[in-house]
């Protein structure tokens, strides 16, 4: 009995390379699971470092132009010029730049590989770092409310993580 015959619309002559990619199975396109289907990734421990450095890289990104921003309005204000100026050639800020940079083509790595609603809360922690680092590096003052916060947010996080494995 030929497929025309049982009733397969796609005939006896087409095979799997020749049948539409969504009547294909992933093993007959090649497609991993993720492609073009709603199904969850496991957290892998590679894909949880790339998203520990992309939202890492950006925390430190941000801080390096806060410090850049800083340096340049003051040197800007002392000397009269355009605080514009004073950010495009601060060392700083040209840094921080591309060290955000850097950290948008991690995340975009990153949303390759996981869901974004697994891979989102992590910037929590990015936002644990950045208050960390305003305190002890750019000796900026956050109260008891702020840390609070910040500690539920991050225990958002966990939930998040632990409810996905």
């Amino acid at each position: 009995m030929s497929r025309s015959d049982t009733g397969d619309p796609l005939g006896p002559s087409k095979g799997p390379a020749e049948r539409p990619a969504q009547l294909q199975g992933p093993r007959e396109t090649g497609r991993t699971h993720h492609e073009g289907t709603s199904g969850r990734q496991h957290l892998t421990l590679g894909s949880l470092a790339l998203l520990l450095f992309a939202v890492g890289s950006a925390a430190v990104g941000q801080v390096m132009l806060k410090h850049g921003m800083q340096i340049a309005t003051s040197r800007a204000a002392s000397s009269g010029g355009s605080l514009a100026v004073s950010a495009a050639t601060s060392p700083w800020v040209l840094l921080g730049l591309v060290v955000f940079g850097i950290s948008a083509i991690a995340w975009l790595a990153t949303l390759s590989r996981l869901p974004l609603s697994v891979a989102y809360p992590f910037n929590a922690l990015g936002y644990l770092g950045i208050l960390t680092a305003s305190v002890l590096v750019l000796h900026e003052h956050a109260n008891v409310w702020t840390w609070a916060g910040s500690l539920l947010v991050v225990s958002g996080l966990i939930i998040v993580v632990f409810a996905q494995s």
